[in-house]
């Protein structure tokens, strides 16, 4: 193609035809003109970006691999400009830029970046703006990832927490109906064997001692077993059936309110109340084994509205941290159980409220948790502090992990630098800790060494704070 059919090209494509004749010509004489393949590489992200891009024709894609394969975030067909941009600290892209069709670029070297700038006003002026808009547009794309994976932390996290309560109700439900019929069958054969008042009343004693004692400590199975054989002894030497035996292990009963029952019973009268006082007490504790599992699935519930703050306006409100906080780790005690990790926290009392937005402090919070928890090994401890200094709430994450080495320490919040295998981080997490952060008036401190890293969030107290989050 000569100069001059390149000059007409240029001098049509949509976001060049309002410049200066001079400018184009500067383009023309400084661009060179690239012609790709379906499938080609433009720019991949292990390389430089080479320059300014102007695509005459064509369709350029980029993709980002973020653990599940590749993901397209962003494409440019004929009439857009792509690549290094006027005052852009770009080095390489978040992902390949490949052609997807036979595509023509006009590249600009990035060396000469400086003198387009000092010759070419317009032309510069358009450029900022559109990598302003393409920094808005990556920006909005990967906080809508990073929640996304912040979901699944918190869907997988839940799922687990919820697991056993559901469990322990189907399990005590499952046997509630058969312990309340032999309930219902004892007490009917105590009813009919005539008891005097007084043996009434010894029965009763008995019944209400074991319903009263519900908080004994939890016996190991050998443990259990010598209760149960205990209490089969006593049965025996009591000339009473032996059936009830494993039942009476599972209430508080004692062997003296045993033999207080055996002084005032005999016989059959004996048997009835035992086996009553057996089933009954069972019927109350599978009773309260669903009201605690029952108890605990509303309060993960909660926890859960808590931490994704629903029904909330999308609006700056006075946020709780301590609350966030504390829902924060309901989600992620799981995985802390699972790593035999000591997951603690402590927090002044009375911790003042900050102004912003309580999701996106949530997402802040379990990104930095959920860190930490990464960085230790088995039976490692990180511990979580909220405290009120000055004007402002400082919340600190420290765990003893090995520590994060000083030569990648300036660079951990930078987009897409991570330090986990492949799949496993998208390295957007502190970036997106960073800017929650920042739009929430605050700042992110980190000291590292090995066996203690901290990373310590400040934020302006609500009733202090003269800017709200935009």
């Amino acid at each position: 193609m000569n100069d001059t059919s390149l000059l007409q090209r240029l001098s049509a494509h949509r976001m060049l035809s309002s410049l200066p004749q001079r400018e184009i010509e500067w383009i023309a004489a400084h661009g060179k003109l690239r012609h790709l393949k379906p499938g080609n590489v433009l720019t991949s992200k292990s390389g430089q970006v080479e320059g300014l891009h102007v695509v005459l024709s064509g369709h350029l894609t980029i993709y980002v691999n973020q653990g599940s394969g590749p993901r397209k975030i962003m494409e440019w067909r004929p009439g857009d400009v792509t690549g290094f941009m006027p005052y852009s600290r770009l080095v390489a892209p978040p992902g390949d830029v490949v052609a997807e069709e036979p595509t023509e670029v006009v590249t600009v070297n990035r060396a000469d970046m400086k003198e387009m700038i000092g010759e070419c006003h317009e032309l510069t002026t358009i450029l900022v703006h559109v990598m302003l808009d393409r920094a808005r547009h990556f920006t909005s794309s990967f906080l809508h990832d990073e929640k996304l994976v912040a979901l699944g932390k918190l869907a997988a996290g839940l799922a687990h927490e919820l697991n056993n309560p559901v469990s322990a109700i189907a399990r005590s439900a499952g046997a509630l109906s058969a312990t309340r019929t032999r309930a219902d069958a004892a007490a009917r054969t105590l009813g009919a064997s005539g008891l005097t008042p007084a043996q009434a009343a010894d029965v009763e004693k008995v019944r209400e001692a074991c319903l009263a004692h519900r908080d004994l400590s939890v016996l190991s199975p050998l443990q259990q077993e010598e209760r149960e054989d205990s209490i089969t002894e006593w049965l025996k030497k009591n000339s009473a059936e032996t059936a009830a035996a494993e039942a009476l292990a599972d209430t508080p009963i004692t062997i003296d309110m045993l033999n207080h029952l055996a002084s005032s019973l005999k016989g059959s009268s004996l048997n009835a109340a035992l086996d009553w006082i057996a089933a009954d007490s069972a019927t109350h504790r599978l009773t309260s084994e669903i009201q605690i599992a029952a108890s605990r699935i509303h309060d993960l519930v909660a926890s859960i509205k808590g931490f994704t703050e629903m029904d909330r306006a999308s609006v700056p409100e006075p946020v709780d941290i301590k609350k966030g906080l504390d829902n924060t780790l309901a989600v992620l005690r799981a995985k802390a159980k699972g790593k035999s990790v000591e997951l603690i926290m402590n927090s002044d009392n009375s911790l003042p409220q900050v102004n912003g937005f309580g999701g996106e402090l949530n997402q802040v919070w379990v990104n930095l948790i959920d860190n930490a928890l990464d960085a230790v090994g088995e039976g490692g401890h990180v511990e979580l502090t909220a405290v009120h200094r000055g004007n402002s709430v400082v919340v600190s994450i420290m765990d003893n992990g090995p520590g994060i080495p000083s030569e990648i320490r300036d660079r951990i919040f930078d987009p897409f630098f991570t330090t986990k295998p492949v799949g496993e981080g998208t390295g957007l997490g502190l970036d997106i800790v960073r800017r929650l952060i920042q739009r929430h008036n605050g700042n992110i401190e980190l000291e590292s060494a090995p066996g203690r890293t901290e990373f310590r969030v400040t934020l302006p107290v609500a009733d202090r704070t003269s800017e709200r989050p935009q």
